[in-house]
């Protein structure tokens, strides 16, 4: 039941928000509807683990060996809370924005991509996670191509290009793997028993079918180069959504779909693809230092942090694993409240390039605060929610028995946590200390619906970081299982 509600009532909420012709009543409505689907979730969050509540299964196509089943377990419970609280506050933190032409269709959509990401985290059937893994972005690409920026063309285009063979690629492997099952079946469980019945050389090639979609939507170099020009382009609260919730569907997919299905092949390209993320996360902190532009600062540093993620999933370790699931919420609060901050000094002083900023503190303290607080977390001070999980991710790294360049991985990986604070704290002094200039002078401090998603963003922030046992222990049960069925050993 709370899965079907948690995909039907975005998806039913957007449908209607179609026909509400009025800027502040689709707005209002889409921020009700969000506010439904984060009850749902907290109510799913309070039931026992296995119970009927949190599961749906039945007929969906039988000719094809597919069912429209539905499951909560501990990973999809932290990314479903995580999709469910960031719409709320996206919709509150960007209340003030305009949109041109029809702008209520703009948050119905929103709410057609909310359903649609639910679906990716709640599926139990590969027909069904593609469909909604489609879902999701269909929404998306229309959001940025009608509201975006001035080359919002070529960046959509861009993004529907790279995304589209990624699917292709990934719709390809599912019907093989579906090919080799007994029952033919696409039901997860059915493809977890693959492991031992697909051929060694097979699972070489099927691996890249499926890690190329999901490298695309991490994104993993040399996959990424859709992401800055689409973050950049998009409007601010579709960027919020595509950084801070679309991301996760590449590293969710990987743990669900990719590592225990095909372990051979995870096993054989793990240390391919971990230089593949320290690469990436090497080359996105050195390109972030030297960016003038807020969005795409902050667009480099999440390809960095998510390389870290993917990293630790490679190493295939207890402890690493328990820090790419609190890391994925973290980090998707963190880079959401990193967003709030550029959308609000965008929409005061029309510009976000960091060399026309300055001194903000001055007219902003609140502001200043709270994004230093916001700012610090994303470089994983102590005490904050993201070093809890870069803590858990380099130390699975380190122990990680999946790899003999462990060490390797694991310093060249600690340098970009230099590199983070030096582009972080750049950016904090040059835009909110010194002077201020011409420019700045006009700047003014939070209004009330700003100031109250970001005070809810730093609490989660502290809270996380100062207890994070509930998040870790929602997730342990599952991490263990996952962990068992991905680890091959020749």
């Amino acid at each position: 039941m709370i899965p079907v509600l948690l995909i039907s009532v975005p998806l039913v909420g957007g449908l209607i928000g179609f026909f509400i012709k009025n800027i502040q009543s689709g707005r209002a409505w889409s921020l009700f509807v969000s506010l439904v689907v984060l009850a749902i979730s907290l109510w799913g969050l309070g039931l026992p683990k296995g119970s009927p509540m949190l599961a749906h299964d039945c007929a969906w196509l039988p000719d094809l060996g597919s069912r429209f089943a539905l499951g909560l377990d501990g990973m999809g419970q932290i990314l479903c809370l995580l999709t469910a609280l960031s719409f709320p506050i996206i919709f509150i933190a960007t209340w003030g924005d305009t949109y041109r032409g029809r702008a209520w269709n703009f948050y119905a959509l929103m709410l057609l991509s909310q359903a649609g990401l639910m679906g990716v985290f709640l599926a139990m059937d590969a027909l069904v996670f593609y469909f909604f893994w489609e879902l999701a972005l269909i929404p998306v690409y229309f959001l940025s191509s009608i509201w975006g920026g001035e080359k919002r063309i070529q960046a959509t285009f861009k993004f529907f290009v790279y995304t589209f063979l990624g699917s292709l690629l990934m719709l390809v492997a599912i019907i093989i793997l579906y090919s080799h099952t007994p029952d033919h079946s696409f039901s997860l469980a059915s493809f977890y028993k693959l492991k031992n019945v697909i051929p060694g050389g097979e699972q070489l090639w099927l691996f890249w079918l499926f890690f190329i979609a999901f490298a695309i939507k991490m994104p993993i170099w040399p996959f990424h180069t859709w992401q800055p020009d689409a973050y950049e382009q998009s409007p601010t609260a579709v960027t919020m959504v595509l950084s801070g919730v679309m991301v996760k569907m590449g590293l969710f997919g990987v743990i669900r779909w990719l590592a225990p299905v095909l372990p051979v092949g995870f096993w054989a390209w793990g240390d391919t693809a971990s230089a593949l993320c320290i690469i990436g996360m090497i080359y996105a902190s050195l390109v972030a230092i030297r960016q003038d532009d807020l969005k795409r600062l902050i667009a480099y540093s999440s390809i960095a942090h998510v390389g870290l993620m993917c990293l630790a999933i490679f190493a295939t370790d207890n402890i690493g694993m328990q820090g790419v699931m609190i890391q994925m919420f973290s980090h998707g609060i963190n880079i959401i409240g990193m967003w709030i901050v550029v959308d609000l000094i965008e929409r005061q002083l029309g510009t976000r390039k960091i060399s026309e900023l300055g001194g903000l503190a001055q007219k902003a303290p609140v502001l200043a605060i709270l994004l230093v607080i916001v700012a610090l977390a994303n470089v994983a001070l102590p005490l904050t929610n993201a070093f809890v999980g870069e803590f858990l991710l380099f130390t699975g790294v380190f122990v990680s028995k999946a790899t003999q360049y462990n060490v390797v991985f694991t310093v060249v990986a600690a340098v970009t946590i230099i590199l983070s604070a030096v582009y972080t704290l750049n950016m904090i002094q040059r835009v909110f200390f010194g002077d201020t200039n011409a420019l700045t002078v006009k700047a003014r401090d939070l209004r009330m619906n700003e100031k109250m998603v970001l005070v809810v963003i730093v609490l989660i922030i502290v809270i996380v970081g100062v207890y994070p046992k509930p998040v870790l222990d929602l997730t342990k049960e599952t991490v263990e299982m996952l962990v068992t069925k991905m680890n091959y050993k020749p």
